[in-house]
């Protein structure tokens, strides 16, 4: 009867093992990375969601709440752009931060995803007057630290 125990014991412990490990591999494909506090918006929460694809691509998710509109700025902007530190040491403009409206909400939530070939290791908000700027204004929104 021992015996029967210590490999019923044994069994679970590998079932154990290996539910452990898939959930180890599943988690390891996303990453989550919370922004910093910004001192511009003190208010402003906001994760971003990582994740690899098949094709090596790299799919960016960014949840943002409680950012103030740009216009309430000071000085007034007219939109939030996004950009990628890539770990090639460039930064890229990966988008300008839209809502349902195109302005934010009254709820102040906004959502922002893209996939780019390029690796990211830092995100981070600007506000700026022009949807097609190269470089990112001197102001950072928000910021991630670098991952």
């Amino acid at each position: 009867m021992t015996e029967l125990k210590i490999t019923t014991s044994s069994k679970l412990f590998k079932v154990f093992s290996l539910m452990l490990v898939v959930i180890l591999v599943a988690s390891s494909c996303t990453n989550k990375i919370s922004f910093l506090t910004s001192t511009v918006v003190p208010a402003a929460r906001s994760t971003v969601k990582i994740k690899n694809d098949s094709n090596k691509n790299h799919t960016i998710n960014i949840a943002l709440l409680n950012l103030a509109e740009p216009e309430r700025l000071n000085p007034a902007k007219k939109m939030y752009m996004v950009w990628m530190e890539t770990d090639q040491g460039a930064t890229k403009n990966i988008g300008q931060i839209m809502t349902d409206n195109g302005t934010f909400s009254k709820t102040l939530k906004a959502d922002f995803k893209t996939v780019t070939s390029f690796t990211p290791v830092k995100i981070f908000i600007t506000a700026e007057n022009d949807a097609n700027v190269q470089s990112p204004s001197w102001e950072i929104i928000l910021t991630t630290a670098k991952f």
